[in-house]
């Protein structure tokens, strides 16, 4: 099981209420609220193995270098970093000791998001995998045959979807393969991808079915394919540039150099998680997910 970790922690801090009594008592419902999440996805879906994908680099330079608005309007003013509330700032380096100390360590790669170790795991895996978040771009790794699905939490944790690539197929009228070919064209405003000027989802993707990617769409173009209206001509004609750069951008990386994957759990530290559970008051958090993973590792 890939977690995308970031967009459970930042769900968990939006939907789990902060019940601090004093106003100087630390934030703890991100931290929690994570736990009790992940706890939750391994009693359900009985994962040998997790892995927490970290975001070393959440608006990658490779990216800004190509498109410069990438994730631009999620930059704090006045900073390079991302918009996050204070009190869940406060509570990831919490959040990374928590996972070391449960046994599922944060996994990131320098100058790469989450996704990007995600992609790599998700491609070299062997086995079923399960990739867990609420970002529509990791649709992309879906693969029927090698049994790679995601747990969308878009509509949250209690009421994941499970997309396969028949999902993906009835809902967006492409394949997985074919996503993120359909992403660069209609644009994304949640990452500040521009796309096409006059091509939404659904253009996207009859273009994708009539010419099967990306290069496909860009030959019928060059050939002035007459299949394609004038409009749609003249829209992708003076979008080139910016389909030269988009793929690089959009597509995420399979190849990054990952520590292999855990055949199982690492032993909790629980002297440690004694110890954070007493000074933060969330032990009960901790005995599930020790709890959980305890009750997975004695099946196997």
């Amino acid at each position: 099981m890939l977690l995308d970790t970031a967009s459970l922690y930042f769900r968990a801090f939006f939907g789990v209420p902060d019940t601090r009594k004093s106003a100087h008592a630390p934030p703890t419902n991100a931290a929690s609220g994570l736990l009790d999440m992940i706890a939750r996805l391994i009693r359900e879906h009985r994962p040998g193995a997790v892995i927490a994908c970290w975001d070393d680099d959440w608006r990658p330079q490779f990216r800004v270098d190509l498109i410069s608005s990438y994730k631009e309007h999620r930059v704090a003013t006045g900073q390079q970093g991302e918009k996050v509330p204070d009190a869940l700032q406060e509570q990831i380096p919490l959040i990374e000791a928590l996972l070391v100390a449960v046994g599922i360590p944060p996994v990131g790669v320098a100058g790469h998001e989450a996704d990007d170790v995600i992609g790599t795991y998700a491609t070299q895996s062997k086995g079923p995998v399960d990739v867990v978040t609420g970002d529509r771009d990791l649709f992309q790794l879906i693969d029927d045959r090698r049994r790679v699905r995601v747990l969308y939490t878009a509509r949250g944790i209690a009421r994941l979807e499970i997309v396969n690539s028949g999902y993906v197929v009835d809902k967006y009228g492409v394949r997985p393969d074919q996503y993120a070919d359909m992403a660069a064209l209609r644009g994304d405003p949640s990452d500040g991808l521009p796309g096409v000027a006059g091509i939404g989802e659904k253009t996207a993707a009859s273009l994708l079915r009539k010419y099967e990617d990306l290069a496909g769409v860009r030959h019928a173009v060059e050939i002035a394919d007459p299949g394609l209206s004038p409009r749609l001509l003249a829209s992708l004609r003076a979008a080139d540039d910016y389909l030269d750069r988009a793929p690089t951008v959009v597509q995420v990386a399979t190849q990054l150099p990952v520590p292999p994957a855990p055949a199982g759990y690492a032993q909790p530290d629980m002297e440690l998680l004694d110890a954070i559970g007493t000074e933060f008051g969330i032990a009960s958090s901790i005995t599930r997910i020790v709890q959980a993973i305890a009750d997975q590792t004695s099946e196997e």
